[in-house]
């Protein structure tokens, strides 16, 4: 089908809340393939992706061994019994993730890991991940409340919309919400404000977990939808801190920073803190709906008990075994082409480039570059400091016009964010940036 048979059919069919059609057309462009850090149309038009699909295609779209695993365990067990009857490949992944995490952690000593290994409760997205984690701290510490974070983003199910902080998701929905998390502010990485920070931020916490019966605190390491917002590095140490001392579990929320994004293989080991429970999605399989929520395991057992034949918390596609495959190999990739070391270095890179760029802003707006490995963003605000959303927004759609796919990040949609694939070159990201600036000389001549 064309492009405007597709929307045609979308305005007829789907929830018209669902996807954004510009009258004249221009937007969306209908993805008819997908190849490495590339994108072709309905029409055959090529694209350079900026985006890796929301970070969903870490180690590039489609990637040959991937897809490999993918069809082979299509083609000998397309589906198993969640919770029932087990299939070798949810076994062989869950150790696979908890290697990864909490047995690399206390291996290397990066973090304060008491435990040498992680238990899985499996999913199907990262909001449900979250859930589990929440229900994971629950039961364990027999404390209902969380400590959430203005800005913060953890999904859109009835579970995770109490600890959502954006109103525009929220607000619709508030008087069927429990709304149990107490929102404080996510401190600023910009110098000099730290130490002040630090210290109201220390006492709004402790007044937090004197006030109310908290058996959380839910954060995101680095914030993405919330804007790229990258916090300073003590930051993941107080909140271990203060958890520690109140008997509160640490959930990091590393739906979208996990698996590399930031130069790290989680972005919580730039701050070498080792969370109680970690939330997993987005690039743990390059494309297929699997998620993940990995706790200490003394942490796991202490809240969940063995199964008496009906678990309490399942699903149907509970460790899918076509996900399941596709995630082993994704790590795999990982691995074997030192996706995660790459990204650190081409990070730096796009880090100095950004600040370059910024630094040429016009006098109309001011720019300001946000950037963790390959996990980047650029600011835009007016000369009195008001977001610049219809700059952000202008730039996204003239830059897709020019082949390059990007989105808007943060509240007001005024942080123009850039996550490609992590195989990207330093070529194709040195284009994309050339061809902001040409497009921000037009904007502003």
């Amino acid at each position: 089908m064309t492009t405007v048979q597709t929307l045609q059919l979308l305005r007829q069919f789907e929830s018209r809340n669902v996807t954004f059609l510009e009258p004249d057309g221009s937007w969306p462009i209908v993805w008819e393939r997908a190849q490495g850090c590339h994108v072709w149309d309905a029409e055959g038009r090529k694209y350079l992706d900026l985006t890796a699909a929301f970070g969903v295609a870490a180690a590039g779209h489609a990637n040959p061994r991937v897809v490999r695993a993918g069809q082979r365990q299509m083609a000998t067990l397309l589906h198993a019994m969640g919770d029932v009857h087990p299939h070798a490949l949810k076994a062989r992944l869950a150790q696979e993730l908890s290697e990864l995490t909490f047995g690399r952690w206390a291996r290397t000593a990066r973090g304060k890991a008491k435990a040498g290994s992680g238990k899985v409760i499996f999913c199907n997205s990262g909001f449900e991940a979250v859930e589990a984690a929440l229900k994971t701290a629950r039961l364990a510490t027999g404390k209902p409340g969380v400590i959430a974070f203005e800005g913060g983003y953890h999904g859109l199910g009835y579970g995770t919309l109490n600890a959502t902080h954006r109103e525009h998701f929220r607000g619709p929905f508030r008087n069927q919400l429990r709304e149990f998390a107490q929102f404080l502010p996510f401190p600023s990485a910009k110098r000099g404000k730290w130490k002040a920070e630090s210290a109201a931020l220390e006492i709004q916490l402790r007044q937090t977990f004197q006030r109310h019966a908290i058996g959380a605190i839910l954060v995101e390491p680095m914030q993405a939808r919330g804007g790229i917002r990258i916090p300073p590095p003590a930051f993941l140490p107080l909140l271990r801190w203060l958890a520690d001392e109140h008997g509160a579990l640490l959930i990091l929320d590393e739906i979208y920073t996990g698996f590399g994004r930031t130069g790290a293989w989680f972005a919580c080991e730039h701050s070498r803190v080792a969370p109680d429970l970690i939330c997993l999605g987005k690039a743990l399989t390059g494309g297929f709906p699997l998620s993940a929520c990995v706790g200490r395991a003394d942490r796991m057992d202490a809240a969940w008990p063995p199964s008496n034949g009906e678990a309490i918390h399942t699903s149907t596609f509970l460790g899918h075994p076509v996900g399941c495959a596709m995630a082993l190999a994704q790590i795999e990739e990982l691995k074997a082409k030192q996706l995660v070391e790459r990204t650190a270095k081409l990070g730096t890179w796009l880090a100095d480039a950004l600040t370059q760029q910024c630094h040429l802003a016009k006098a109309k707006f001011s720019m300001e570059p946000r950037c963790l490995g390959l996990m980047a963003g650029i600011e835009f605000t007016t000369p009195d400091g008001q977001p610049a959303t219809e700059l952000a927004l202008t730039l996204m759609k003239r830059l897709l016009v020019r082949g390059f796919i990007l989105l808007p990040e943060g509240e007001h949609g005024n942080i123009l964010s850039l996550t490609p694939p992590l195989t990207i070159t330093e070529a194709q990201l040195r284009r994309t940036l050339k061809a902001l600036a040409a497009e921000l000389q037009n904007l502003t001549a």
